[in-house]
């Protein structure tokens, strides 16, 4: 199962988390890919419900729609649609491939939002 950690952290602890995980990439350990956001109203901005529920309607059908049939099959204007596609490519979490299909790169998306500075 392909994973994704979306973690909520301060921008000061973003430097330390870079740094542990170089640690790791290079004493030959595996990483999660993971996503940072500096506060949940950050992360809700980018990752909307409507952008949720896009994700993953192509998660289920893999590499067999373009934007235009996901707009219809999820009853959506078009253009709002292909902005959501395009911040989603952007933050990684959707592909297009050569023809224009679209792919989701995970099967899980796991969302960690610590409440102590410890977390």
């Amino acid at each position: 199962m392909k994973r994704l950690e979306i973690v909520i952290m301060r921008s000061s602890d973003a430097l330390d988390a870079a740094i542990d995980t170089w640690h790791k990439i290079e004493g030959g350990k595996g990483v999660t890919p993971r996503l940072s956001f500096g506060s949940i109203r950050d992360l809700f901005s980018a990752i909307t419900e409507k952008r949720l529920e896009l994700l993953r309607y192509v998660a289920e059908r893999q590499d067999t729609l373009n934007i235009r049939q996901l707009a219809q099959a999820l009853g959506r204007d078009y253009k709002n649609v292909h902005t959501d596609v395009g911040e989603l490519e952007e933050l990684g979490l959707i592909e297009r491939s050569e023809a224009g299909l679209l792919t989701v790169p995970y099967d899980e998306i796991v969302i960690h939002a610590g409440l102590t500075q410890a977390a």
